[in-house]
């Protein structure tokens, strides 16, 4: 068998692309269907039968409503919209998702470099996924609640066509390197679009984790509050269970309604509200626990207003990374890197804070979290500001720093030779033939003038000595008669 003959045998075996995406977009949305309808099985058992859905086609319709939530898909109630959706539960199709790009690239006939591969194979799992979350979505409608099947396809297809691209990227560069997949993927970028992405990372890294930090110590401030939510609930044992999950699921809006409180917009827990440093303006609020976290209606807590230094950390952070991560030393550059740095990072915080709220049905819920563009540029302006000038002083330290023990001398790095010596290149052998004519009177370079005169013996070339012998015109040979 020939070598070529197993590489063939497996190219045909495997399936076509738009099969095994197929199969992929029904074994994600399968997956995370039956675990959202046992979740919601559990739940229809222990609480109030009609609060899940009346029989069990309605319960059915509560889970695909709630795999739809997932995807950040929103839906209709008779008294205005719902929006406010747990940016946690992502989590569950995304992973799924994930998974199933990376089987596509080792299962189907993905072909060309890897680059159009990773787009052919997020098509394929994209493409069936969102139109079967559309069918879903019409399929899932009742008088009570109504499902967007037009958001439902869009959302769908973009969180398939981001985690499955995710997840065929690193399944086709971990098929071609021996590195680790992750740092080949970030290895692949250019290097000044690498050094912004490791500063955007650790700013937004740093927000996000002074946001859990700030609302993990608000709610330990208000613990008598969430308890008193939870005694007027009486969820029960497993009804607690389930409100604790649910609590959870809304932990990352919690966190980025933090990061806008520390920036300094706040956010809006109703028509006419306002939770910022400047001041609390609420009224009746849902019985949520996580909103117990909230500060009492007033001047703001003095101790709340350390929360205002995060994003200036934020912006040390992203400024240090990307000098860093930079190829040299930039110089007069340093300042404006840090600040694009803040710049993007004020991008992905006015996404965060988009997907992190909206509305919780009509007449005052119908405002819910903070203002995405206020947000962002607040976030773009204080984090770019102390980005620019942790680059100028992360830059500043790398040019005068201390030479380390294993770098060169500067000396033998800065020396240039005196001397440069040519070195000729062997001398190429040719016949008589092939030699060029010159001119009468001319001379070659390297031979011996033949002066012709009686006595005078001719110049002989040995062989092997490099001279090319006198041209001379051939004398033809006498002909034997």
């Amino acid at each position: 068998m020939s070598a070529a003959e197993p590489s063939q045998t497996a190219e045909s075996a495997a399936r076509p692309l738009a099969v095994t995406g197929i199969v992929a977009a029904a074994w994600c949305a399968g997956l995370g269907l039956t675990t959202l309808t046992t979740v919601t099985l559990i739940g229809w058992i222990a609480a109030p039968r009609t609060a899940l859905g009346t029989g069990l086609p309605g319960m059915f319709r509560t889970a695909v409503n709630f795999w739809l939530v997932s995807h950040h898909a929103g839906f209709s109630v008779p008294h205005g919209r719902v929006g406010l959706l747990p940016l946690g539960l992502t989590l569950l199709p995304g992973a799924l998702l994930f998974r199933g790009g990376g089987w596509i690239t080792r299962t189907g006939r993905v072909r060309g470099r890897y680059r159009i591969g990773v787009v052919h194979a997020a098509l394929a799992l994209a493409i069936p996924y969102a139109v079967l979350a559309g069918l879903l979505a019409l399929a899932a409608r009742s008088p009570v609640v109504t499902p967007s099947a037009w958001q439902a396809l869009l959302v769908c297809f973009l969180l398939a066509l981001v985690a499955g691209g995710l997840g065929a990227a690193r399944a086709l560069v971990a098929s071609t390197t021996t590195r680790s997949p992750w740092a080949a993927m970030l290895g692949l970028l250019p290097h000044r679009t690498r050094s912004l992405a490791a500063g955007v990372t650790g700013a937004t890294a740093v927000l996000l984790g002074s946001g859990l930090l700030i609302f993990f110590v608000s709610l330990l401030f208000h613990l008598p509050e969430a308890g008193n939510l939870y005694g007027v609930l009486k969820p029960g044992v497993v009804g607690g269970i389930l409100l604790s999950l649910v609590a959870l699921a809304y932990l990352p809006n919690a966190a980025i309604w933090a990061v806008s409180y520390a920036v300094g917009p706040g956010f809006a827990v109703g028509s006419g509200t306002s939770v910022a440093p400047s001041g609390v303006f609420v009224g009746m609020i849902p019985s949520f626990p996580p909103f117990a976290a909230l500060p009492a209606p007033g001047p703001a807590p003095l101790i709340s207003l350390l929360a205002l230094a995060a994003p200036f950390a934020a912006g040390i952070v992203g400024g240090i990374l990307t000098i860093r991560a930079l190829p040299s030393a930039v110089s007069e550059a340093a300042p404006l890197w840090g600040f694009v740095c803040g710049v993007c990072t004020g991008g992905v915080v006015a996404l965060l804070a988009a997907l992190s709220g909206g509305p919780l049905g009509g007449d005052r819920m119908a405002v819910m979290g903070p203002s995405a563009w206020q947000t962002g540029l607040m976030a773009a302006l204080e984090v770019g500001v102390s980005a620019a000038i942790a680059a100028w002083a992360a830059n500043w330290q790398l040019l005068h720093r201390a030479p380390r023990p294993d770098d060169p001398p500067a000396e033998e790095a800065a020396r240039i030779p005196d001397q440069v010596q040519f070195v000729d290149p062997e001398p190429v052998l040719a016949s008589v033939d092939t030699q060029p004519q010159f001119p009468e009177g001319v001379v070659p370079i390297g031979e011996k003038f033949d002066s012709g005169l009686p006595g005078v013996p001719r110049p002989r070339t040995e062989p092997g000595s490099g001279t090319i012998s006198p041209l001379r015109k051939k004398r033809p040979r006498d002909r034997p008669s």
